[in-house]
């Protein structure tokens, strides 16, 4: 005999539900009346799908010593069980459609009264935008029905359920479900009710469903406007004077709508019963000529992968925090956003279309763990699950077919290929055929209008731009995005610059969106932030979860500084040598009248003088030459050049004027390298050698001091703490550089003097610097010299035997007491590294040791400054040459490496500083490629030196 006190069969049901009504679009007001549910609701916790019978949704129940938590959010976030994250492995047993027993479920209460003026005809809806992963919801004691769908809306109709006072909601949330199978994204597990809960009354003539058709004629500049009405109305929209009947198309001379120009008009659909303010954009999407075109012009897609995030609210984001992200992508140039891997918040849609940016709207749809068993039942390709895969589409785009800023609806992400996918393009196609279709995981783009990758080699995309991808005909006839690319984890992206000049070089590739906008880090009082593994998962994937531009608080992190400056709009071309600077307008539709151009002159990193140009006005894609200014008199004894950069004219909807959007730097004079003449003498006395400023053990020919600058002995360093990038992907075992560097052991390279030489002019130093258990090694020599006040040290480096990695980094390190302020000469004012050092600037930059470091989720290498002609720190000055890199951490590299947080960074009693000739590159392979070759340091033999002085 089997008993059972409540019927949760529907959670292992593969159909998306039932009772809700069908989709229809969102808008964020009318002057119908809504009541918001956000607040404070009860909540009690149960480890069972069928822990407790549904008496909790009867009107009286007394859940009085119920927790409580606040909606929209998270309960894991609240103190109620623990958050989890998987990249793609699902969390439970792999046996579609069945979830495991424990499956923690989440009975929420709200009671609410109606405002005392709520109307009393018409009706009600009951509004969910997200619930994550399954729920059961009733009103007054009555069952409305069931979802499945975290990121879609649900609507029931509750008019008739409704009292004055008293209304009891109840909502049984599980965190598993069949839909579950659906929404494997790489991201942390977050059951609860985390988007808003409405009441919207609807007025006897209440708006419906609804559809805004508002195309653009390039060639006539006329924009055509028909909105279509489930409920018969009239549309109006003043300024353009356009009052007509809904399903009447008319036409007027329009300002079309674009990510770099978004104007909107203001209309009203008004039915018998409400009226809705309506925000149109006149674009048209067509692919023509093999591209992607919007308003008769190709466009450029400078985009990012957006998950919702906030590192205390998880996916439950309010109003500003939306805003927030908006406005940093449009100050970092970034044009175009694709919602991985679900359609986001209807509110952030609405920013889109406000403030500009192109936008890739994706289904809430993944299944990537079925890789694990070769796609073996994986649901796309199942057609019982095909119903809740159309249910899935159909939400995503009736709730968001009235956003122009909507250019491509996308069928998902990692889900395989299958006959469900094919249903959905279909769906799409005959419900919206003014936007394409897009899905990364169709090679063959049997059902999509464009080829679309992940991570893809330079050398790859190059071919694809070239026409030479081979594949099937239709997709060489296709445009190439990538749509993950430049793996924002941890110190990188490198390489961006390069894949950014392939997209600039060939027209079929048409950009890429990184992988992704912000770490899912979340506010920890142990670790900072914290990430996979941290709440005692059983399988997660540690800190790749972060992997974002943005860190955690939104604070932009180097890799978005980065980004920012490869792909500006404006570009400068020349060196300036003849007195001009061509200047060039990459922008797909914009002129440069918003902008203002401003010149200084650095002598020595200094300005001298300032000034504003005329910025020229070439049409998009074209160019310009502006004419500099003579050179100020009188400054031609040091290094000097010039600085151009175009700020914002004015105040705009997302920046205010000055906001620099491009620069460049144009040499004018080169760098005078320092020299020493070897004056000084080496003296012995008392088992140390005085060389000029300079005191060293006799006996080991280490530097003590510099004057009254007290040292560590600079030695030869090799080692950095990896970072995810240099550690790799674990798919990419033969070139991950990272674990290649451990099994070598130059993590704990040993020193061996062979020799300690003076002469009249110099003292010699001659070591080996190698790795247990290895033969290989590095003949090192240090050579040095002094006048009266300065010191210099020449190094040289051979390596010997058969070095078959590269090295990690090639320089000095030695140790101050105390290191603070710092100043240099050179790249600035932010972190840079061989193939992530575009958004370096060359001047003179102040600093603090701490204020150096790069606060990485996950510690490790970062903080270096390139370029570098001198540094002043800790009463040291140190002149390069050739030019250099330095570090400067309160910990060293090996410190710095074992921390798993940066809360296990502890500050020692000095500074530890690197003095770099070369460092390897970053390169994105923690989940794409690794440094291109020239950015790989090998071992060659190298010759490289400095030059200290006390500073003045």
């Amino acid at each position: 005999m089997t008993f059972r006190t409540t019927d949760v069969s529907y959670v292992e049901d593969v159909s998306p539900g039932r009772g809700a009504l069908p989709p229809r679009a969102w808008y964020a007001a009318s002057d119908a009346r809504s009541l918001s549910l956000n607040g404070s609701w009860r909540f009690r916790l149960s480890a069972t799908a069928d822990a407790e019978d549904d008496s909790f949704a009867a009107r009286g129940y007394d859940a009085g010593d119920w927790a409580e938590v606040s909606v929209p959010g998270h309960w894991v976030l609240q103190g109620h069980g623990a958050p989890h994250y998987t990249n793609h492995l699902y969390p439970f047993p792999v046996d579609p459609p069945h979830v495991p027993t424990e499956n923690p479920t989440g009975d929420h209460l709200r009671v609410f009264d109606l405002p005392g003026d709520w109307p009393a005809d018409g009706d009600t809806t009951l509004r969910f935008d997200g619930v994550e992963s399954c729920a059961r919801v009733w009103l007054n004691g009555t069952e409305l029905g069931e979802f499945k769908g975290s990121r879609l809306p649900h609507e029931f109709a509750v008019g008739r359920l409704l009292r004055p006072g008293g209304n009891v909601l109840a909502v049984r949330v599980h965190q598993w479900s069949a839909g579950s199978y659906l929404e494997d994204q790489d991201q942390w597990w977050l059951p609860g009710i985390f988007r808003d809960v409405t009441l919207l009354y609807r007025p006897p003539g209440a708006v419906g469903d609804f559809a805004v058709h508002a195309s653009y004629d390039h060639l006539t500049g006329e924009g055509t406007l028909r909105v279509d009405s489930e409920v018969a109305g009239r549309v109006t929209v003043p300024e353009l004077g356009v009052d007509a009947a809904t399903g009447e198309a008319v036409t007027a001379v329009v300002e079309p709508w674009t990510a770099e120009t978004p104007r909107l008009y203001d209309g009203v659909l008004a039915t018998g019963g409400e009226r809705v303010p309506l925000r149109i954009g006149f674009r048209t999407v067509v692919l023509q000529d093999g591209l992607i075109k919007v308003n008769g012009r190709a466009v450029l897609f400078k985009g990012v992968n957006r998950h919702e995030w906030h590192p205390e609210k998880g996916r439950a984001l309010d109003p500003g925090t939306m805003r927030e992200d908006v406005l940093l992508m449009k100050r970092h140039n970034i044009n175009a956003v694709r919602t991985s891997h679900y359609p986001p918040h209807p509110a952030f849609l609405d920013l889109c279309d406000e403030l500009g940016l192109w936008v890739v709207d994706e289904c809430d749809l993944e299944t990537h763990g079925f890789t694990e068993q070769d796609w073996r039942d994986n649901p796309v390709d199942d057609d019982r699950w095909t119903p809740a895969l159309l249910d899935r589409v159909a939400r995503t785009v009736e709730r968001d077919k009235n956003h122009p800023s909507v250019v491509i609806w996308s069928l998902g992400n990692e889900a395989g290929t299958g006959r469900g996918l094919t249903a959905m393009a279909e769906w799409i196609r005959a419900r919206d055929p003014g936007r394409l279709v897009h899905y990364e995981g169709d090679r063959d783009c049997r059902d999509t209008d464009v080829y679309s990758r992940m991570y893809a080699f330079h050398d790859e995309v190059e071919r694809i731009g070239q026409g030479l991808d081979g594949g099937t005909r239709k997709r060489r006839e296709l445009p190439f995005i990538l749509c993950e690319y430049g793996h924002a984890m941890g110190n990188g992206p490198g390489g961006l610059a390069e894949y950014q000049a392939l997209f600039e070089r060939y027209d079929r590739l048409q950009g890429g969106f990184v992988w992704e906008w912000i770490d899912h880090g979340i506010r920890h009082p142990g670790f900072g932030y914290a990430y996979g593994g941290d709440f005692g998962e059983e399988l997660h994937d540690g800190n790749f979860v972060c992997d974002g531009l943005l860190f955690p608080d939104r604070t932009p992190s180097p890799g978005l500084v980065e980004y920012k400056k490869v792909i500006e709009p404006v570009r400068f071309e020349g060196d300036g040598a003849d007195g001009t600077v061509r200047v060039v307008n990459r922008y797909d539709f914009a002129d440069l009248s918003s902008l203002t151009l401003e010149w200084s002159y650095q002598v020595d990193g200094e300005t001298v003088q300032a000034g504003v140009l005329a910025m020229p006005q070439p049409a998009p894609g074209a160019s310009a030459d502006v004419k500099l200014p003579e050179p100020p008199a009188g400054t031609r004894d040091g290094e000097a050049r010039w600085t151009l950069r175009a700020v914002l004219a004015e105040d705009t909807a997302w920046a205010p004027q000055g906001h620099e959007v491009a620069w460049t730097q144009l040499p004018v004079t080169g760098r005078v390298r320092p020299t020493v003449t070897a004056s000084s003498r080496p003296v012995l006395a008392e088992g140390l050698i005085r060389l000029g400023p300079a005191v060293f053990d006799a006996r080991t020919g280490s530097l003590l001091r510099v004057g009254a600058v007290e040292m560590s002995a600079p030695r030869l360093d090799v080692w950095r703490a990896t970072t995810d990038n240099d550690d790799g992907a674990e798919w990419q075992t033969g070139l991950r550089h990272g674990p290649l560097w451990r099994t070598l052991g130059l993590h704990r390279m040993q020193h061996r003097r062979d020799a300690v030489e003076w002469d009249s002019g110099a003292l010699t130093v001659r070591t080996r610097v190698a790795p247990a258990a290895r033969e290989i090694g590095l003949r090192t020599v240090y050579r040095w010299s002094a006048d009266g006040d300065r010191l210099r040290l020449a190094v040289s480096v051979t390596p010997e035997g058969d070095w078959t990695v590269p090295l990690p980094r090639l320089g000095i390190r030695f140790g101050l007491a105390e290191a603070d302020p710092v100043s240099w000469f050179g790249g600035g004012p932010g972190e840079a590294y061989p193939d992530s050092r575009s958004a370096s600037r060359l001047g003179r930059w102040r600093s603090t040791v701490d204020a150096l470091q790069t606060p990485y989720v996950r510690p490790q290498e970062n903080g270096a400054r390139s370029d570098v002609r001198w540094v002043e720190l800790g009463g040291l000055r140190i002149e390069g040459d050739p030019e250099f890199w330095f570090t400067a951490r309160r910990w060293t590299s090996e410190q710095l490496d074992a921390a798993r947080h940066l809360t296990d960074l502890t500050p020692g009693k000095g500074v530890w500083v690197n003095l770099d000739h070369a460092l390897h590159g970053i390169g994105s392979q923690s989940c794409g490629p690794g440094p291109l070759p020239r950015y790989v340091l090998r071992a060659r033999p190298a010759q490289f030196g400095f030059v200290f002085s006390e500073a003045g």
